[in-house]
């Protein structure tokens, strides 16, 4: 900690000491290093079984995996990133690689733009001016103005789609999807090469099984 993150020594032992004394890190030998106890495990139990992924989503995904044998995603909003909850990686050895809890720029992948298509207007306004627009690949949206007629778009198609906007030579095509408060977004997406041609068909595939869910 000291040295990775650059803090003073007293303030990693402080912080340490407190994981310990509260069941969070263990050490087996003196000076061996800390290894985290199950307890975090429960932590994160709890708080999936306080909030879960709908059963129905969670079947949809799956079977989207399944039928296109690409990775499929179900993501949600979190500030100016979209978030991974669940992947189910594509077993093709080129593929999008991606697991939960990773984040990706909302305003230029196809699952963010999903989430975003959710806010009203003034709020969509407010994040994007918010937002560091780097370039990330040959096609990402350099400004609020790109974002939204990319949003639109989407809407119009009833789809939302990405090819080279954030990660080179991947793309992919999300819907959102709505129940109660919460708003999530399903993406199917793999290497151009394989996805492009057959966006369309994975969009439909998507609203079909996730429309139905």
């Amino acid at each position: 900690m000291v040295a990775h993150f650059g803090w003073p020594r007293s303030s990693a032992f402080n912080i340490l000491s407190t994981l310990i004394e509260n069941g969070y890190l263990y050490e087996p030998q003196a000076r061996s290093g800390y290894y985290p106890t199950p307890r975090w495990l429960q932590i994160a139990n709890a708080f999936t079984e306080g909030e879960p992924i709908p059963d129905h989503l969670l079947q949809a995904m799956s079977t989207l995996a399944a039928k296109t044998g690409e990775t499929v995603c179900i993501s949600a909003a979190s500030g100016m990133f979209a978030v991974f909850l669940d992947v189910v990686e594509s077993p093709a050895s080129i593929r999008y690689a991606a697991t939960p809890g990773k984040r990706v720029p909302i305003h230029a992948t196809a699952s963010g733009q999903a989430l975003l298509s959710q806010l009203s207007e003034h709020d969509l306004g407010v994040l994007l001016r918010k937002v560091n627009y780097e370039k990330y690949g040959e096609n990402t949206p350099m400004n609020a103005d790109e974002v939204v007629a990319q949003i639109e778009a989407g809407r119009r198609r009833g789809w939302f789609q990405s090819a080279s906007h954030y990660s080179p030579d991947l793309g992919g095509v999300a819907v959102p999807f709505v129940e109660g408060h919460r708003v999530f977004a399903v993406t199917v997406a793999g290497p151009l090469y394989r996805v492009s041609d057959k966006a369309e068909q994975h969009a439909m595939l998507l609203n079909s099984l996730v429309g139905d869910s």
